[in-house]
C-alpha cells in the first residue's frame, strides 16, 4: 500500500550493546540499547525542509479543527513498525521487512479519522526521517498535529514485528530512550486537550519520566475540563521493569478512566491468573466513575460491561493476515461513535450497534499487513457488515 515502503533486513544496523528480555505472554522482545543518545528536547532550529519548529506544522488543510465539539485526543506514543514481508518466519530469517507507521494512540487517531470523526494526537518522535514521515502521515489522514513534538537527542522509536503463520505477532522494540518517553509536562498542548469530547491514552507513557508525568497532567487537564477519559492498557510487558511495577502502573490510573477497553490476555495479568471469562472476574474491574468496560476477544468480538446492562457482540469471520492494529481499530470504531453520541452509553440496543460496528473495524483490519495502512473508511465497515458473516 502507498503508506509501505520496502526496506532490506540487512539494510539497518544499530551501534551499542543490545539486551533482549522475551515475554512468555506476548513475545515481545525489547532491544534496550542502541545508538541514540538522549540529549533533551530542544526547538528544531532551521531543519533543512523547513518544515518543523519544534512542534508539528498547523494541521489545516482538510485536518479536523481543534474546536470540534466531537473531537478525540489521543495520547502517547508514534513510532515505526517494521513488518516482515514474508509471515511464518522469525525476524533474523525474514528476507526483508516493509515499514508502516504504528503506536496505539496514534493508529487510534488514524483510525477515527479515517471513519471521518475528528481527532488529534499528542506525542513525541525524534528530530529525525522517521519522526518527519509520522508528522505528515498524521497530516495526510486529517489528524490534527498541532501536539506533536519533536526531540533532537533521541530516535523516533522502531518496532520489528514478526508475523507467525497464524497472523499473530511478536515484537522487537528499539527504544530506551526513544522520543516518545522524553515528552515533559511543558510541552504538552492544553488548549487541544481541554478542548476534546475524549481523551484516549494508553500505559506504556506511565513507563518513565518524564513522559509519565506529563501523561498525569494531561489526563487530569481533560479531567478537569469534563473531558471523558478513555484507556486501553495495551500491555507491552517487556518495556516495563517488572511484571509487579507493570500491575501497579496500570492499575494507578484505572479508577480515572471513564471507558476502559481491556483484552482477556490483559484480565489474566491484572487479576494475576483468574479466569477472564468468569463475568465475577471481570466485575471486579469495575469501578464506581466507569461508564463502560469493554473485553476484546479478537475474533470472538467483544463483551460489554456497564452499571445498568452486560452483554456479548459477536465478531465478523475473516481471513486474517496480520492482527497489528486490530484492537486500535476497535477502539477507534467505538470511539468514533461515542464522540458523536455519548447518549449510547445508557442506550444497550444502540451501544451494541456500535459495538458491531467497532468490531468491524477490527476485523477489515486484520485483512492486511500494517496497523494505520491497514485502516478501514467508514464505508469500508459499512460495506463489510452487509457482505462479511457474522
Amino acid at each position: 500500500m502507498a503508506l509501505f515502503h520496502s526496506v532490506a533486513a540487512t539494510a539497518l544496523t544499530f551501534n551499542g550493546v543490545a539486551k533482549l528480555r522475551i515475554s512468555n505472554r506476548s513475545s515481545v522482545k525489547e532491544i534496550s540499547h542502541f545508538n541514540s543518545p538522549s540529549l533533551g528536547s530542544s526547538p528544531i532550529q532551521n531543519h533543512r525542509r523547513g518544515r518543523f519548529q519544534g512542534k508539528a506544522v498547523s494541521s489545516k488543510n482538510g485536518s479536523p479543527d481543534s474546536n470540534d465539539s466531537s473531537l478525540v485526543v489521543c495520547f502517547g506514543e508514534m513510532l515505526i513498525d517494521f513488518v516482515p514481508t514474508v509471515s511464518g518466519l522469525s525476524l533474523a530469517d525474514a528476507p526483508a521487512f516493509k515499514k508502516a507507521p504504528g503506536g496505539a494512540p496514534a493508529n487510534v487517531a488514524v483510525g477515527i479519522a479515517r471513519l471521518g470523526g475528528s481527532s488529534a494526537f499528542i506525542g513525541k518522535v525524534g528530530e529525525d526521517e522517521f519522526g518527519y514521515m509520522l508528522a505528515d502521515i498524521l497530516k495526510e489522514n486529517n489528524v490534527n498535529n498541532d501536539g506533536m513534538r519533536f526531540d533532537p537527542g533521541a530516535r523516533t522509536a522502531l518496532a520489528f514485528v514478526t508475523l507467525r503463520a497464524d497472523g499473530e505477532r511478536e515484537f522487537m522494540f528499539y527504544r530506551n530512550p526513544s522520543a516518545d518517553m522524553l515528552l515533559t509536562e511543558s510541552e504538552l498542548d492544553l488548549d487541544i486537550i481541554t478542548k476534546a469530547k475524549i481523551f484516549h491514552y494508553g500505559s506504556i507513557s506511565l513507563i518513565t519520566e518524564p513522559c509519565k508525568s506529563s501523561h498525569i497532567a494531561a489526563a487530569k487537564a481533560a479531567k478537569d475540563a469534563g473531558v471523558l477519559l478513555s484507556y486501553d492498557p495495551n500491555l507491552r510487558l517487556p518495556l516495563w521493569p517488572s511484571a509487579d511495577s507493570a500491575r501497579e502502573g496500570i492499575l494507578s490510573i484505572w479508577e480515572t478512566a471513564d471507558i476502559i477497553k481491556i483484552s482477556e490476555e490483559e484480565i489474566s495479568f491484572l487479576t494475576k491468573g483468574k479466569d477472564p471469562y468468569d463475568d465475577a472476574v471481570v466485575r471486579k474491574l469495575l469501578h464506581p466513575n466507569l461508564k463502560l468496560l469493554l473485553v476484546t476477544e479478537g475474533p470472538n468480538g467483544c463483551r460489554y460491561y456497564s452499571k445498568d446492562f452486560s452483554g456479548r457482540v459477536h465478531g465478523l469471520k475473516v481471513d486474517v493476515v496480520d492482527t497489528t492494529g486490530a484492537g486500535d481499530a476497535f477502539v477507534a470504531g467505538i470511539l468514533s461513535q461515542l464522540a458523536v453520541d455519548i447518549s449510547l452509553l445508557q442506550d444497550e440496543t444502540r451501544l451494541r450497534e456500535a459495538l458491531r460496528f467497532a468490531n468491524a473495524c477490527g476485523a477489515l483490519t486484520v485483512m492486511e499487513r500494517g496497523a494505520i495502512p491497514a485502516l478501514p473508511s467508514k464505508e469500508d465497515v459499512l460495506d463489510a457488515l452487509l457482505k462479511i458473516v457474522v
